[in-house]
């Protein structure tokens, strides 16, 4: 019997594991942003110290942050190599090449699957540059509570909301993150309908009620982080 290892590198076993990997990244991205909405509580602290506990669940924690960074790797690896195969096949386009429906679903959405992954890419990195590995505490950015610091476990937390509404008040970020969120949404458009093919939901009445909650699915993430930079360039 093959091993579980060449079994996931066939083509079926490729494709399962990028949907797995992929409906797990679109739960996080959901879970996220969730989280973001503390932005919006009545406390400005009340995004701190969420974002405090998460940090401070320890192992947990960065366990959880391996699990999402292999997911991501594979994910990125498997789609690159799924897309390689595919352009051997084909190397060649078809002359005439249309949006269409039925089985395929191929549409702008499933033709840019490639591109707006590597934007995505870049995207999370200068993210991550931004937020989990720009200035913290010691740069000044330390919660505040009537005028004195706030303090958990005798520690001072980082500021997250004034770190937000600082990125999020600067033009130039804001229409490039808008612009991702757009792409984001592409991207779960095809993406969350095709994992759900993947993994064996292509029954003829099933599949189209999938397709259609992957797009409400995708308007919703895509909308849902849209608001918070838009809120707070405008109203902040």
């Amino acid at each position: 019997m093959p091993s579980l290892t060449s079994a996931a590198w066939t083509s079926v076993g490729k494709k399962v594991l990028t949907a797995v990997t992929g409906l797990g990244l679109s739960l996080f991205v959901l879970l996220h942003l969730l989280g973001n909405l503390a932005y919006f509580d009545s406390d400005p602290n009340a995004i701190n110290r969420y974002s405090h506990f998460l940090h401070n669940l320890g192992a947990i924690f960065y366990t959880l942050e391996f699990i999402l960074l292999v997911a991501i790797v594979l994910h990125i690896i498997l789609g690159i190599v799924i897309y390689v195969r595919r352009k051997k096949l084909r190397p060649v386009e078809y002359a005439v090449s249309a949006t269409r429906g039925g089985a395929s679903k191929k549409n702008f959405s499933s033709k840019t699957m490639i591109w707006t992954g590597i934007i995505l890419l870049i995207f999370i990195v200068i993210h991550l540059q931004t937020f989990k590995w720009g200035p913290g505490v010691e740069d000044g950015y330390v919660a505040t509570e009537n005028g004195e610091e706030l303090r958990i476990d005798g520690k001072p937390i980082k500021d997250v909301h004034q770190r937000l509404t600082e990125v999020f008040k600067k033009e130039g970020y804001v229409i490039g993150y808008l612009a991702v969120m757009i792409f984001l949404g592409f991207h779960l458009r095809h993406g969350v309908w095709s994992a759900f093919q993947s993994l064996g939901a292509n029954n003829p009445k099933l599949s189209p009620i999938i397709y259609t909650i992957g797009g409400i699915f995708a308007v919703f993430i895509a909308f849902g982080f849209l608001f918070l930079p838009i809120y707070i360039y405008f109203f902040v």
